[in-house]
């Protein structure tokens, strides 16, 4: 009886995520970050859903499975769940502070926009949050993405932008410094889901890696792809540019799992509690 205790008091000690190098890679659970859940190693992939929208699940090598949650900007620290075939699973979401920065901009129509370019916005944002939505059943190739370009980071995911003095939506992405019309490559495979030229992010890149896994590349100055097209990892996107809302050329890279922007860092390695 009392090695059966023993055994038990083992299994209840044993951590809630799997310590594997997907977890070691992703598990940031903080306002913008991500999720690492571990699931068992049933037969079958467990579904998953996290406040409503599907959730992206892998089975690392020799181990259960996983489920890769992205976590909004937006959510209080403390206690979070999300259903795995029907069944609440826990999570704790910490916290992170991020910075402020202030952005001069000559031309005021992307500060304040008229009503005509406001209809352009309502309709480009509605086009570029369905290709957000979009869940497609193919496994991602890799989870440890490259660097789209070859650069430093700069304008870091989650800062509050304050333009002309007013405030507006946080950084939903990651930015790296590098000059205009370096090539921009595929962080992992994908296809291309939606292509545009829109008011604030300018000519626009969506790539979707699977399972609610997408990546968007906006500002470009040449886009090197077309809509449908499948592109292997470090397959050419486009070319760096300032087009749209930018102050100067930049590559800027967003990451979104189930509808969720999430700090991009976190898949090539640089995440900064």
């Amino acid at each position: 009886m009392s090695r059966l205790i023993i055994c038990l008091t083992l299994l209840m000690a044993l951590p809630a995520h799997a310590d594997g190098f997907i977890s070691r890679l992703l598990n940031k659970p903080v306002p913008g970050g991500v999720a690492v859940l571990a699931l068992g190693d049933a037969a079958a992939a467990p579904k998953v859903t996290y406040q409503g929208k599907r959730v992206l699940v892998v089975r690392e090598e020799g181990r259960q499975w996983l489920a890769i949650v992205g976590i909004p900007l937006k959510t209080p620290t403390g206690q979070q769940s999300a259903l795995v075939d029907g069944k609440a699973v826990g999570f704790k979401v910490g916290s992170k502070h991020y910075r402020e920065q202030r952005i001069t901009l000559k031309n005021t129509q992307q500060v304040n926009p008229n009503a005509d370019n406001l209809k352009r916005i309502e309709r480009e944002l509605d086009e570029q949050n369905r290709a957000y939505a979009q869940f497609s059943p193919r496994q991602p190739s890799n989870l440890m993405f490259d660097k789209p370009v070859d650069g430093p980071l700069s304008s870091p995911f989650g800062v509050r932008r304050f333009f002309n003095g007013e405030e507006r939506n946080p950084h939903a992405g990651l930015d790296f410094a590098v000059g205009a019309g370096t090539p921009i490559k595929a962080p992992a495979a994908g296809k291309v889901i939606l292509v545009g030229d829109y008011f604030f992010n300018g000519r626009t890149v969506f790539v979707d890696h699977g399972q609610g896994l997408i990546s968007m590349f906006c500002h470009m100055s040449k886009i090197d792809v077309k809509l449908g097209q499948e592109l292997t990892r470090g397959g050419l996107i486009g070319r760096v540019g300032a087009t749209g809302r930018a102050t100067g050329p930049h590559m800027h890279w967003n990451v979104s799992l189930n509808d969720v922007r999430v700090d991009p860092a976190i898949f090539i390695g640089h995440f900064q509690p």
